[in-house]
């Protein structure tokens, strides 16, 4: 029957069973009605139509990616349902990140810092030997050949780093490290020939050596390369940055310039002696023995304020004088001051180590705190020191962003935290949420790290065990 027929039949039926008299008629009709409904509502609708798939391939990829959005759906509602909660997923494994490619790399990288230190040679090479060849006669047709090689050499170190280092140095922008795949046309190097450095490098590497070829030979045309001198501070900047005690560095650094500073004043006597005529006084320079080491005597000992000099005569000897001693205190005192800059800041922890140190015995020795218990306060101290070279690591690590922190500490303990039995199994990110609440506290032996105390409350008189 159709569907309109059959249930105005059900109707009928229900209608004749409630209107009937005799009961048994009543049951039949009403167990008639009951399976007709049974067989209407339990009959099955057509099948749809299959669908078309164009593509398995393309089918299998989506219903993969719609089956793990669901997953992922499910585990973030149980994540926004309790916020405290780890976080489901797998921790990935620590990689690994290699900062040096064909296409660029990090200022921190150490072969970018050995390129570099080839760079600042190249850069002392010039401003060392151009301005004594400049100042002393040390240009002939013997030695010539040679100046030639070496300019060349510099020269050629510093067109290197130009067009095959610096293009490739990546940089930050907005928080992002930037750099990119195309090695002919990369934003590292868009970004390098936009800044300043590049014009400074370009101006610097210019040849006008080439004038000699018209002109005298002379390291004049060279001064260009002066102006470089960025590159020397970029290669101090970043060995002090890889080195474990950069204090060394520093001192070294202080005392170049200080040995610098007598070289072109060394010069610079030259100079003045060769203007007044050699020998023509007792104050200029005899021509005897080897001028520079003779010129950087000189220079020593009157830029320092040693004393014991040939009294100047003219009056350009007198001003040069003058004005070498007025230079010589203020570059002295300024570099006495920065090598105890320097020095301070090496010692800085070792300073506050012996303060706490004799603050602690002295409280001791103030409330007669009794001898052993002191003996173990003083190893406890030089203990520490001798084991971490500071009091509180926390110190260090409190000015760090929270993924610096959780890096630092997971390369410290998290191999020794998966050895412990009750560990073992736990999730990477539960064990990584842990370290970051650890604090490394030093113990003697035979102190007491961890006991085991019972403790009873008594509610109304009756004992019970926590």
């Amino acid at each position: 029957l159709p569907r309109e027929n059959a249930t105005a039949l059900i109707f009928r039926s229900w209608w004749i069973s409630f209107t009937s008299v005799d009961m048994f008629s009543r049951h039949l009709l009403l167990s008639n009605s009951l399976v007709s409904i049974f067989c209407l509502f339990s009959e099955e609708a057509a099948p749809p139509p299959p669908s078309v798939v164009y593509s398995h391939y393309t089918d299998d990829i989506l219903r993969g990616l719609i089956k793990r959005l669901r997953e992922r759906t499910e585990m973030l509602r149980e994540k926004a349902i309790d916020p405290y909660a780890t976080s489901p997923e797998i921790t990935p494994p620590v990689k690994h990140i290699k900062y040096f490619n064909l296409c660029g790399f990090l200022s921190s990288d150490r072969r970018y810092v050995a390129w570099l230190t080839v760079v600042a040679l190249a850069y002392n090479y010039n401003i060392w030997f151009c301005s004594a060849r400049l100042a002393f006669p040390y240009h002939n047709q013997a030695v010539n050949p040679y100046w030639i090689v070496f300019d060349i050499l510099s020269d050629t170190v510093n067109v290197i780093d130009i067009m095959v280092w610096q293009p490739r140095l990546q940089f930050v922008k907005a928080g992002d490290i930037i750099v990119s795949p195309n090695l002919f046309w990369s934003m590292t190097k868009m970004h390098y020939r936009k800044s300043q450095r590049f014009k400074t490098d370009i101006f610097s590497i210019l040849p006008f050596d080439l004038l000699c070829l018209h002109f005298e030979f002379s390291s004049m045309y060279r001064l260009n390369r002066f102006i470089r001198i960025e590159s020397f501070f970029e290669f101090s900047d970043r060995l002090e940055s890889i080195l474990a005690k950069a204090y060394i560095w520093r001192v070294a650094r202080t005392t170049g310039y200080l040995l610098f500073m007598l070289h072109l004043n060394a010069c610079a006597f030259y100079v003045a002696s060769v203007y007044q005529g050699l020998a023509t006084t007792t104050w200029v320079y005899d021509g005897k023995g080897t001028a520079y080491l003779r010129c950087y005597y000189f220079a020593v000992r009157s830029l320092i304020n040693i004393g014991g000099l040939p009294e100047p005569i003219t009056t350009f000897e007198i001003t040069f004088q003058m004005t070498n001693f007025f230079i010589g205190v203020f570059v002295f005192s300024s570099l006495i001051g920065q090598m105890r800059d320097v020095i301070g800041a090496a010692t800085a922890g070792e300073t506050y180590f012996r303060a706490s140190m004799d603050g602690c015995v002295a409280y001791m020795h103030t409330y007669t705190i009794p001898r052993l218990v002191q003996n173990r306060v003083r190893t406890w101290y030089n203990y520490t020191w001798a084991a971490q070279g500071m009091l509180d690591e926390s110190e260090l690590l409190d000015k760090m962003p929270l993924v610096m922190r959780t890096a630092i500490a997971v390369d410290i303990n998290l191999a020794t935290f998966q050895k412990i039995a009750l560990f073992q199994g736990c999730d990477q990110q539960m064990l990584v949420d842990m370290l970051l609440r650890l604090k490394s506290i030093v113990y003697l032996p035979g102190d007491f790290v961890v006991k085991k105390v019972s403790m009873f409350l008594r509610v109304k008189d009756t004992p019970s065990f926590c």
